[in-house]
């Protein structure tokens, strides 16, 4: 009686599990810039121009924004994850993929943080700035500043990465990618006119640099 010969599992390959986490990389600032710009722009009293769009995760719909950044922060960390391993020894191949990460966890922060109610959003809140903060709202923005300072650096850091590299486009885009977000979060912080509009340009432009980068590591696999 001749043995039955069972086929030993084939183990999934390093570059199949990179171009996974990859993808997670790739998907996670066009999902968290969709979902967030079509609720800015169908919420009744959400206004661009005066709320940040962080203020989506009040009133009965909060919890689609809520979600918004805990999924999109997930993504962010197993995206970085991958990048760990698709830049591993290069320039910048440690650092960059550290600072994804902590811009994820201060995502998954942010959607744990919400702010408070203001400025007439949700529809019924008074118009101005509550006279005192909650805690969540200082943990909010606690979150939302370490996340934002973690983008910028990886940004620049992968601009001398592909520097070195000898890639210049991706270099000055990179780089540009990082100072958006650092003049825009800065004037939203002074208090500049439209500054949650900057702030949401700024912070959008940078996450999906990061997604085109994965994107591009992911082709070269």
């Amino acid at each position: 009686m001749t043995a039955v010969q069972i086929p030993a599992a084939t183990a999934t390959s390093p570059s199949a599990v990179t171009r996974s986490l990859l993808i997670c990389a790739v998907v996670s600032a066009p999902l968290w810039a969709v979902v967030s710009l079509t609720q800015a722009a169908t919420r009744e009293g959400f206004d661009l121009i005066r709320h940040p769009l962080s203020m989506l995760s009040n009133g009965s719909l909060g919890w689609l924004q809520i979600t918004n950044f805990l999924v999109a922060g997930v993504l962010t960390i197993a995206g970085a994850t991958g990048l760990r391993r698709a830049m591993h020894g290069s320039p910048g191949g440690t650092w960059a993929p550290r600072l994804v990460r902590v811009n994820g966890i201060g995502m998954i922060a942010a959607g744990v943080f919400v702010m408070d109610p203001a400025d007439g959003f949700p529809v019924g809140t008074p118009s101005g700035m509550p006279e005192t903060l909650t805690w969540h709202t200082y943990g909010h923005l606690a979150s939302g500043s370490i996340a934002f300072i973690a983008l910028i650096a990886a940004c620049y850091v992968l601009g001398r990465h592909f520097s070195r590299a000898g890639n210049l486009g991706h270099a000055i885009a990179s780089r540009v990618a990082g100072t958006a977000l650092l003049l825009g979060n800065g004037w939203s912080m002074t208090g500049g006119k439209a500054g949650s509009l900057t702030l949401a340009v700024g912070a959008i432009t940078a996450m999906l640099w990061i997604s085109v980068v994965a994107v591009r590591y992911r082709r070269g696999l």
